[in-house]
C-alpha cells in the first residue's frame, strides 16, 4: 500500500467495473472511505480478482437465530402462514441485547460471504407486550450498534405496522410489539435520521398493504422523509395475500399500489412474487427495484418471480437474505437462476442475448438494484463511491484456469467452497484471509445468547 496523507493506493490484477473487467487497475481511497482519482503512485497489490461488494437489500436480522427451527411437519399444510407463527413465538424472547448479539453475528457472516451493506427491515420496535422501551428507539439502536461492531454499512428501515389484515383488524397480542400509529412512527423516523452518517442511511418501510391502511400510507408518503429516502414494502409474496387484496380492495396488490402511490426509483418492492404480465411491466417501467430473496422464498414455498419477462422489460432487481436460511449472495443468485431453469426446463435464463454470461448478468443486476434500494453510493468501484470491495481467492482450485470471460460464472455456479478472501467496507479491511477481525468474540456472545433463548 502507498499512502500520501490520508490517501491509500491499491492495485488489482482484474477489477470489475460496470462495463466488465479492467486489467491492472489502480484504486485510491480517501480519508472518508470513498474512492477518488488514482494518485498514480506505487500501490499495494490486493489480489487478482476484485469485485464491488454486494448490497443485501432485505434482512430481518433476528430471524438468523431461528434458521433451521421451522423444518418439522406441522398438523396442517405448512406454508408462510404456519412458519409465521413459529417466528412470532421466537421474536417474543428478543430484546435489545439479544438483537444486537444476533445481528452482529449475522453481519459478520454477511461480510465473509461478500455482502458489504445491508437493508434492515426492522419491525421489533417495542417490548413483547407492546409497551415501548424506556428508550423508544432501543431496538433500532441495537441494530446500528451491531452494524458498527461488525463493520458493515447499514440502511435502517423502521417498519410501519398498524393493522392485522386487509380488513383493518387490530393487531394480535404477538403483533403489538410491531405497531405504531402514524405520529409515533414519524417521531421514530425523525429520531433515527439524526444519526445518519456515511455508514448509515435511514429509510421508510411499509410492512405490507395488509398491515398499512390506505390513509396511513398516504400520510407517511406525504411526509418530508419520504421525499428523498428509500421506501421498501413487502408485496405479493403469497397467493393468500393476493386473494385477500382482491376481496377487500378490488385489485391485486401491485396493481393497487401503483394506482394509489407514485411508485418510482425510490421504491423497493420486496418479493413481488405473484405478478400478472401487466404488473411485471409496470414495475419495470417505474424504476422501482424488485427485491428478490430466492432462498427464503423457496424455504417458505412462496413461488417464483417472473425473471425472464422482467429482464426483457428492462426491470431493476436486487437480492436479499431475508430470513437468513442462507447468508450468501452466491446462493441467492444461483437459486434465482436455478428456480427459473426448473420451472421452464431450459438453461441460462437470466442471460437474455446470445453469448451473454449468466453470472455477469446476475452480479451486475444485483449490484445496481441493491445500490438503488440502499440509498447509498455503493455497488460500483468508481470515483466518489464508497470503497466497498471483495477480493476472491485466486489460488482456489475452483478458479484454476479461469479467465475474465468465465470468472463470474465459475464464482456463482461452481461448487460451495468459500471464495471471498478479503473484504473492505468504506476503505477499512473487515475480513482478511477469510477471517473477520472480531469474529471470535462476536460468535462467543452469539452462542451465549442463543443458548439462553433456547433454554428460555
Amino acid at each position: 500500500m502507498s499512502e500520501i496523507g490520508n490517501v491509500r493506493s491499491f492495485e488489482a490484477g482484474r477489477l470489475w467495473r460496470i462495463d466488465g473487467w479492467q486489467e491492472d487497475a489502480l484504486l485510491s481511497v480517501g480519508a472518508h472511505g470513498r474512492l477518488q482519482a488514482s494518485t498514480g503512485t506505487a500501490a499495494e497489490s490486493i489480489g487478482h480478482w476484485v469485485l464491488p461488494g454486494m448490497p443485501n437489500l432485505h434482512s430481518h436480522a433476528f430471524q438468523r437465530a431461528m434458521a433451521g427451527l421451522a423444518e418439522r411437519k406441522g398438523r396442517i399444510d405448512d406454508s408462510f402462514w404456519s412458519w409465521r407463527e413459529t417466528m412470532y413465538a421466537f421474536a417474543a424472547a428478543i430484546g435489545p441485547d439479544e438483537l444486537k448479539a444476533i445481528a452482529a453475528q449475522l453481519y459478520v457472516e454477511m461480510l465473509k460471504a461478500g455482502y458489504t451493506q445491508v437493508c434492515e427491515f426492522q419491525y421489533l420496535h417495542h417490548q413483547p407486550d407492546g409497551m415501548p422501551h424506556a428508550q423508544p428507539e432501543a431496538m433500532s439502536l441495537a441494530l446500528i450498534e451491531a452494524a458498527r461492531e461488525a463493520g458493515i454499512a447499514l440502511t435502517l428501515l423502521p417498519v410501519l405496522y398498524i393493522s392485522g389484515g386487509f380488513d383493518g383488524r387490530a393487531l394480535t397480542a404477538r403483533q403489538r410489539r410491531f405497531g405504531h400509529d402514524v405520529a409515533g412512527y414519524l417521531r421514530l423516523l425523525e429520531t433515527l435520521r439524526k444519526l445518519e452518517s456515511v455508514d448509515l442511511r435511514v429509510g421508510i418501510a411499509l410492512h405490507s398493504l395488509r398491515a398499512v391502511p390506505e390513509q396511513a400510507m398516504r400520510e407517511v408518503l406525504a411526509s418530508d422523509p419520504a421525499k428523498a429516502c428509500p421506501i421498501h414494502i413487502h408485496i405479493a409474496e403469497q397467493i393468500g395475500e393476493v386473494q385477500d387484496c382482491l376481496a377487500t380492495r378490488g385489485a391485486r396488490p401491485v396493481e393497487w399500489l401503483f394506482d394509489h402511490a407514485d411508485v418510482d426509483a425510490r421504491w423497493c418492492l420486496v418479493h413481488a412474487t405473484h405478478l400478472t404480465a401487466a404488473e411485471t411491466a409496470r414495475i419495470a417501467r417505474s424504476g422501482a427495484v424488485a427485491g428478490l430473496c430466492p432462498a427464503t422464498e423457496a424455504n417458505l414455498g412462496d413461488g417464483l418471480f417472473p425473471l425472464a419477462d422482467y429482464l426483457d422489460a428492462g426491470g431493476t432487481l436486487g437480492i436479499g437474505s431475508d430470513s437468513h436460511i442462507s447468508v450468501s449472495p452466491v446462493e441467492e443468485l444461483r437459486w434465482l437462476e436455478y428456480g427459473q431453469r426448473l420451472s421452464t426446463r431450459h438453461r441460462n435464463i437470466a442471460a437474455r442475448r446470445e453469448g451473454d454470461s449468466v453470472g455477469e448478468t446476475l452480479w451486475r443486476a444485483a449490484l445496481h438494484g441493491g445500490a438503488r434500494a440502499s440509498g447509498l453510493s455503493i455497488g460500483e468501484l468508481r470515483e466518489g463511491a464508497r470503497a466497498d470491495l471483495v477480493v476472491l481467492d485466486e489460488t482456489s482450485p475452483l478458479l484454476a484456469a479461469r479467465d475474465a470471460r468465465s470468472l463470474l460464472d465459475s464464482f456463482l455456479f461452481a461448487g460451495n467452497t468459500p471464495l471471498v478472501r478479503d473484504v473492505m467496507v468504506g476503505g477499512r479491511w473487515q475480513v482478511r484471509n477469510f477471517r473477520h477481525h472480531d469474529e471470535e468474540r462476536i460468535a462467543a456472545r452469539y452462542g451465549e445468547v442463543v443458548a439462553r433463548l433456547a433454554g428460555g
